[in-house]
């Protein structure tokens, strides 16, 4: 397993059965997301963003990967 976790070990009928469950989220639960976003955009606080057509969606990866991309890396699908 990637990211230094130590693995777990889970029954499937504890999971198909109700009587156990598995959530994770880096960076909170769903309705601490959707509270994030209602504040950025009551705020008007935007992201930074590279833009790139999509044809150069591997180069746009790429750029993504290497850690060279300043800010987000978004692909625009009209370019």
């Amino acid at each position: 397993m990637g990211g230094g976790f130590d693995p777990i070990s889970v029954q499937p009928a504890d999971l198909l059965f109700g009587t156990r469950s598995i959530v994770g989220s880096l960076v909170g639960s769903s309705i601490e997301n959707e509270d994030n976003l209602a504040f950025a955009r009551d705020q008007g606080i935007r992201s930074m963003n590279e833009v790139m057509p999509l044809a150069e969606a591997p180069k746009a990866y790429e750029r993504m990967k290497s850690g060279r991309a300043r800010f987000r890396v978004v692909l625009d699908t009209t370019a």
